[in-house]
């Protein structure tokens, strides 16, 4: 495979009363067509100050983002985001949420049957063409991420960005989601960079995990190759000894190599009520 997006020794340097802040330092990641790249760290190393630099949103102090041979600058479709809030338009329905974005992209090149084709093709994609004609506010929140990720979809990015897109989700509705986007990028072969805090899902969803040092000054500290078959099926890796591995790894990272605070006495330390084993704070 062939690279698709080069981020090329980006550092980031933001404006502050104190000074300036160096979030980022030397980050290089080269990325090819239809990989599933997860990003991981504690909070604070820089993850979603990446993303927004290959989103377009930020542009790097020095280095910079390279897609299809053209420099990043700005926004553009060809990176479409997914964010842990579903962003819908709340007086809009699913099907009009999604047929928005695909006018914004195609409404020169594709006619209205053919754009009415497409929206309903992404929300089946996601499994909801029977939730279609419903606003945000008649469906639960994993149906909303669903009509979130069709709408991300429809605008057929060459890379889709995800910024803990199942983070606000309870763990049986984060499951499904997991298993729908393994079968959708199994279906496109979408080239997906994803932000998460929860090692079982890196592992599952990732061809590879950046795992992200503790900032300031934050960069990519190690590269974990996941060599899982796929299809991956959740209940089969349970109790395989290479996802065991896998995990284990990345959990040696983050809380041996790249420990975020000192491990507070007996008498005071508290487990926050809503983090699981897994996951980062």
């Amino acid at each position: 495979m062939s690279v698709l997006l080069d981020i090329s020794h980006v550092d980031m340097v933001f404006p502050t009363p104190k000074g300036p802040f160096t979030a980022l330092k030397g980050v290089d990641l080269k990325i090819k067509k239809g990989e599933f790249v997860s990003l991981i760290g504690h909070s604070g190393c820089g993850k979603s100050t990446v993303l927004n630099i290959v989103a377009g949103l930020y542009q790097a102090t020095t280095g910079g983002v390279i897609l299809n041979d053209k420099e990043v600058t700005e926004p553009g479709p060809e990176r479409a985001v997914v964010f842990q809030n579903h962003s819908l338009l709340p007086w809009l329905t699913a099907y009009e949420n999604v047929e928005l974005a695909v006018k914004q992209v195609f409404n020169k090149s594709k006619s209205k049957a053919e754009i009415k084709d497409w929206v309903e093709h992404n929300l089946q994609l996601v499994h909801m063409g029977h939730a279609m004609h419903k606003r945000p506010d008649e469906i639960s929140g994993g149906m909303k991420q669903r009509v979130g990720i069709a709408r991300a979809l429809s605008m057929q990015p060459d890379v889709l960005l995800m910024d803990e897109p199942f983070g606000a989700l309870d763990a049986l509705t984060r499951a499904h989601m997991q298993d729908s986007l393994m079968e959708i990028q199994n279906e496109l072969n979408n080239t997906v960079i994803m932000i998460t805090h929860d090692v079982d899902e890196a592992v599952l969803l990732s061809d590879r995990i950046v795992m992200m040092t503790n900032g300031p000054a934050a960069t990519i500290g190690e590269i974990l190759d996941v060599t899982l078959e796929r299809p991956r099926d959740r209940l089969g890796l349970a109790e395989d000894p290479e996802y065991t591995h896998l995990r284990s790894e990345v959990l040696k990272f983050l809380y041996e190599k790249q420990r975020k605070v000192e491990p507070l006495s007996r008498k005071t330390a508290k487990v926050k009520p809503q983090q699981k084993e897994g996951e980062v704070a």
